[in-house]
């Protein structure tokens, strides 16, 4: 995997401070753990509803990957288009990532 982001958010995982599904990142986000909400570029509307609602509520940013839900999973070894991060080191590091591709 040549993929930074991608290779990063698998570091994350290993890390244990990625949590994968969009259920159990509203969970994270609802308890006050989740700092940075991420999901694919083609996540399902209906997936997001409720994590959107979640993270407008205790204003935890969301934003969305440049990659598909595909690419995602084989990353991180699980189906998922929507992860939470727990960490203030990697959500800093993920932001300035996606910043630096969007310029």
């Amino acid at each position: 995997m040549s993929d930074r982001l991608l290779s990063f958010l698998g570091l994350c995982r290993r890390a244990k401070k990625l949590v994968i599904g969009a259920e159990t990142a509203e969970k994270s986000v609802r308890e006050g753990k989740s700092l940075l909400v991420l999901y694919a570029s083609d996540a399902a509307p209906n997936s997001l509803r409720r994590v959107r609602g979640a993270c407008e509520e205790h204003g935890v940013a969301l934003r969305q990957l440049p990659r598909d839900k595909q690419a995602l999973s084989l990353a991180l070894g699980k189906l998922s288009a929507v992860v939470s991060v727990e960490d203030a080191g990697f959500a800093g590091k993920l932001n300035q990532m996606l910043d630096a591709e969007s310029v």
